[in-house]
């Protein structure tokens, strides 16, 4: 049976002229979009202007680009105009896939129109789907705020995750084992028009998809938190996992757990440079690489990590791996230590 043709298999490859044609109305496109974002009524500059601001203000300052998007579907249209240009040319639209949690909540992709320091805009699709019992997916809580707009309701069913967190666990206190429960509400109809303000730190959502697509856009500010990001099953409500908030963070746990898949045992110190982080979910994530990485050169950081670390289950964690190490020479395997939440 012959292989399905792709629209990739007729790419001009052997037409430069065409190539070249393409690149330039991407690059004119780009910079068309660039001067207006960054004009001083542009939404870059409207972005930047709240970079300091606290995460209500910036939502307050910034809603009327999610209530009023007739900027949104002139953008389209001039990417729909460069696609009835060439079929092949690709309109400068950051796209990202499915699944990707970290926000209000978790759809399959979408669009991100800006993402500036800790604020971020995107346009969320979720296709059409046959109803299931209950959300899947874990609820996710991000600290922070957002707002949803939606601009399609495609007959789709909105629950809400809500959890309990204390001054003090917004201050660096929380620990897995006094962490509140997590509530979910029953479905209820979405509506074309409505916006959502959410308290992202205690608040999240679930989209129950309808018989046609659901489109909304979602703005997402996420200021620095001492707060970690907390996953939960949405039907016992019970914590899964915590992972640290800060994007620095988050880029350099994802660097070393590269690192450690490609095996680089030289890059040790970046690993016990990362055990000192001032986010407790980061010191423990490099730890535990380490200890996969290399178990001879997580010995002694992890020592010290099981007698001073300032959060008690970092310590405890750092403990119990430290006693599956045998007399030197050391070994373990990181699938061996232990996790804050199991």
């Amino acid at each position: 049976m012959p292989a399905r043709a792709s629209r990739h298999d007729h790419f001009p490859r052997a037409d430069p002229a065409r190539r070249t044609a393409i690149r330039h109305a991407v690059s004119e496109l780009a910079a068309a979009w660039t001067a207006i974002d960054t004009a001083p009524d542009g939404l870059l500059a409207a972005i930047d202007a709240q970079a300091d601001a606290p995460a209500d203000a910036a939502i307050a300052a910034l809603l009327p680009w999610l209530t009023d998007p007739g900027w949104l579907a002139a953008r389209l249209a001039s990417a729909l105009a460069l696609l009835r240009t060439d079929p092949f040319a690709r309109p400068p639209l950051r796209a990202f896939g499915g699944g990707e949690g970290g926000g209000a909540g978790d759809a399959p992709g979408g669009l991100v129109l800006a993402d500036r320091g800790g604020i971020r805009l995107t346009l969320r699709l979720w296709p059409a789907a046959p109803r299931p019992a209950a959300p899947a997916a874990p609820a996710i809580f991000v600290p922070g705020r957002a707002a949803l707009h939606i601009l399609v309701s495609g007959g789709a069913q909105l629950c809400e995750h809500r959890v309990a967190v204390t001054p003090a666990e917004e201050a660096g206190a929380f620990t897995a084992r006094a962490a509140a429960p997590c509530h979910t509400t029953a479905p209820r109809p979405l509506h074309r028009g409505e916006t959502l303000h959410l308290d992202t730190a205690r608040q999240s959502f679930a989209l129950i998809p309808g018989c046609r697509d659901t489109l909304l856009l979602e703005l997402a500010v996420q200021p620095p938190s001492r707060l970690p990001i907390r996953s939960y099953d949405a039907a016992t409500g019970r914590l899964l996992h915590v992972s640290a908030s800060r994007r620095d963070s988050s880029f350099r746990a994802m660097a070393l757990t590269l690192l450690r898949h490609l095996g680089r045992a030289d890059a040790a110190p970046l690993f016990e440079a990362e055990t000192h982080s001032a986010d407790f979910a980061a010191r423990w994530h490099a730890m535990r690489e380490l200890v996969a990485l290399d178990p001879a050169a997580a010995r002694a950081p992890l020592t010290r990590m099981a007698a001073h670390d300032p959060h008690p289950e970092v310590r405890a964690a750092a403990q119990a791996t430290l006693r599956l190490f045998p007399p030197p020479p050391a070994c373990g395997r990181g699938s061996e230590t232990y996790e804050l939440v199991r």
